[in-house]
């Protein structure tokens, strides 16, 4: 492997000083433009890259943007959710130049002292907020601080740029199937509370419900962990009334810990109970009954906010983006009413 070229091998070749060479590669006044040119010429030859400390050193920015999740480790190492996302990012941030501080929270007060320090530090030149809620502490601090952010499936009118892609279109496509398929006692496993789209999704499900003329189902919240889906399977058994014949999970990894606990209980899935899952991670075209669910556009919406961030920090003012809507992927989990 070949050393990395440094400005003391340019300024050798070029036969000028360090301050030259800094000076002409940066742009900077100081040195005549015949000068500049032969040193530009020279680090081109010896394959000159700028370091990404060195550019941070050597202006006003630091060439990264940050990104905060506030999820437990457990969720982050088994859904393949936020690697889309991440790697959406990373194929922007690569182009240009910049770097992703990736750092996990534990709640969102630490979340936001998280952000708050990265500003601070001068360690970012911009923020991506996640999981946002209706009335999110993080879109405060980033405009109290002017910190360049966008975020991603934002409520509408957010006070900062936003991506989103639509959650709802693929649910209500879902709950119109298994309505269409004679299910009438239909429970929902939510996501966190106070996030806003674990409010979308409940909303849309019981929606669905009230314009076929049902009654809700139960509902019980999780945390978007495979635990959460297997303990939701026996809060809903103890449930009051009659056993729901279809389950809605607000993400895949719920619906695959719902069946894997009902399954250990005795109950067929989906002979006589279907179970559907929301995102379309490829697991769960693997599990078995492979998993009915919603497909999300993670990687898509990690490009967008990415490039919309760069565009902010350049001190653009970008119009929010929307990303294709979710879609219905229709697999095993989820059949016709079990007849009695």
């Amino acid at each position: 492997m070949n050393p990395r070229v440094t400005i003391l091998d340019v300024a050798a070749r070029a036969g000028v000083s360090i301050s030259s060479v800094s000076a002409a590669l940066n742009g900077r006044p100081g040195v005549s433009e015949d000068t500049r040119r032969r040193i530009v010429d020279v680090a081109e030859q010896l394959g000159w890259v700028p370091s990404l400390r060195g550019r941070s050193l050597s202006g006003q920015k630091a060439y990264a943007v940050g990104l905060v999740l506030e999820r437990s480790s457990e969720v982050i190492e088994s859904d393949p959710f936020f690697a889309g996302f991440i790697a959406g990012v990373e194929s922007v941030l690569e182009r240009q130049g910049f770097a992703l501080v990736l750092q996990v929270a534990s709640n969102r007060e630490a979340a936001v002292q998280r952000y708050r320090q990265l500003a601070l530090d001068h360690r970012v030149d911009g923020v991506l907020l996640t999981d946002l809620s209706q009335h999110d502490a993080r879109v405060r601090l980033v405009n109290e601080l002017g910190l360049p952010a966008v975020a991603v499936n934002a409520a509408q009118r957010c006070a900062v740029a936003a991506v989103r892609q639509d959650h709802r279109p693929g649910l209500v496509e879902l709950m119109d199937e298994v309505i269409a398929l004679g299910h009438r006692r239909i429970a929902h496993v939510a996501g966190r509370r106070g996030l806003l789209h674990t409010r979308q999704r409940v909303e849309v499900w019981r929606s669905a419900l009230q314009k076929a003329g049902l009654e809700p189902g139960p509902l019980v919240y999780g945390d978007f962990t495979v635990e959460s889906g297997s303990r939701a399977a026996d809060d809903l058994r103890a449930a009051a009334g009659d056993t729901p014949t279809a389950v809605v999970c607000a993400n895949d990894l719920m619906a695959i810990g719902f069946i894997a606990r009902v399954s250990a209980l005795g109950i067929d899935v989906p002979l006589e109970m279907s179970v559907t899952g929301f995102d379309g991670i490829p697991l769960g075209a693997f599990v078995r009954p492979a998993l009915t669910s919603v497909a999300t556009a993670p990687r898509l919406l990690g490009d967008a906010a990415a490039s919309m961030l760069l565009a902010v920090i350049q001190g653009e003012t970008p119009s929010d983006v929307t990303v294709p809507a979710t879609r219905l992927l229709r697999r095993d989990s989820l059949v016709d009413v079990p007849r009695a």
